[in-house]
């Protein structure tokens, strides 16, 4: 059926009005009129081409929110009018280790990504969340509690159960000292579920100007990483810290703070390798770790937890055609704290 989007033509081309074909859904497959759609930095690094695999055209978004406007025969979990979401897989081998352990992200295979992946029904590749509507099998479909608003949901799909997940691995938790480094898209959701999961949160920020926000968002303390002393203060005190910065900085500042047998995970992708200093992992034998999304089960708990306990993510709603602007101002940290796109503008576009 055909569909439409706004796609990347080239590296170079801003995201534009591009009709797609959506297949008819088979047995086990769940049709979702997209209401919202989280806009993702990994969705601009795709569309321009920045990790040199992107095959155009490219509908980025894997953040999506809609309802069920068609089932399959087969599914069972879900019917015509459910609220359902899309994450950043449609699909894996389903018979590796990691699959069969519901740890889907870490298929052997490679999981088949929500854009940009082998769609092994088309031939083609796989369309995201810019777009009317979405087909995809209900093992891949998550629920959506009535609780949460569904706006504010989106970037749990990405954001939120890519903080959740090594959070809940790490066994963060009440007596536990959490360090989450960086106040964006990620780091605002490492606080709220930091702080959530009962544990003492300390943000680190290069900006003074974030330090009510962090406070807003539940963080007990915030450290400027700038200030050498107020570092110095919680040197070895760490049981675990999440570092949710992508842009290059130095690693070991924040392994310094790591007490003996704590944990510090890297969940931002920053373009260049990190230089480690082997004995600040070898002397405190500190573990140096890093984290992708959640499995399936996972993110629904995720989910879950997020409507028990009151957890959204903080975002500012645009429109499709504001698409492109709302890249330019994520390449400049302009937004609090994630871009969800309001699907019906798609209705508009010219």
């Amino acid at each position: 059926m055909s569909t439409k989007s706004y796609a990347a033509q080239t590296a170079a081309s801003l995201l534009a009005p591009f009709s797609i074909h959506r297949r008819d859904p088979l047995p086990k497959d769940v049709v979702i009129e997209i209401l919202y759609c989280g806009v993702c930095h990994s969705d601009l690094h795709q569309a321009r081409n920045e990790w040199h695999n992107t095959t155009y055209p490219c509908v980025p978004g894997h953040e999506i929110v809609g309802r069920v406007t068609k089932v399959g025969r087969e599914v069972k979990k879900f019917k015509e009018g459910d609220l359902a979401a899309v994450g950043c897989m449609v699909d894996s081998c389903r018979t590796c280790p990691a699959c069969e352990a519901g740890q889907e992200q870490y298929c052997s295979h490679v999981p088949v990504l929500t854009y940009n992946g082998p769609d092994k029904h088309s031939g083609g590749m796989t369309y995201g969340g810019y777009s009317e509507s979405v087909v995809v099998d209900e093992a891949f479909t998550l629920r959506i509690p009535e609780k949460l608003d569904l706006a504010a949901t989106a970037p749990l799909l990405c954001a939120g159960i890519t903080t959740y997940s090594p959070l809940r691995h790490w066994k963060v938790g009440p007596g536990k000292k959490v360090g989450v480094v960086g106040l964006g898209g990620l780091g605002h959701m490492g606080v709220k579920f930091a702080r959530a999961f009962g544990a003492h949160v300390v943000l680190f920020t290069t900006s003074p100007g974030k330090t009510a926000d962090a406070l807003r968002l539940g963080a007990h303390e915030v450290v400027v990483s700038k200030n050498e002393d107020e570092m110095k203060k919680h040197s070895g005190s760490f049981d675990f810290i999440l570092d949710c910065v992508s842009a290059n900085h130095d690693i070991n500042a924040y392994l310094n703070l790591v007490k003996w047998d704590g944990t510090l995970t890297l969940v931002g992708a920053p373009e260049n390798p990190l230089a480690i200093a082997a004995f600040n992992l070898i002397m405190p034998r500190r573990n140096f770790a890093g984290s992708a999304i959640g499995g399936i089960a996972e993110t629904q708990e995720m989910l879950d937890f997020c409507a028990e306990h009151g957890i959204v993510s903080d975002i500012e709603m645009i429109r499709i055609q504001q698409v492109n602007e709302a890249y330019d101002r994520l390449l400049k940290g302009d937004v609090k704290y994630r871009f969800v796109i309001d699907m019906a503008s798609l209705k508009q576009a010219a």
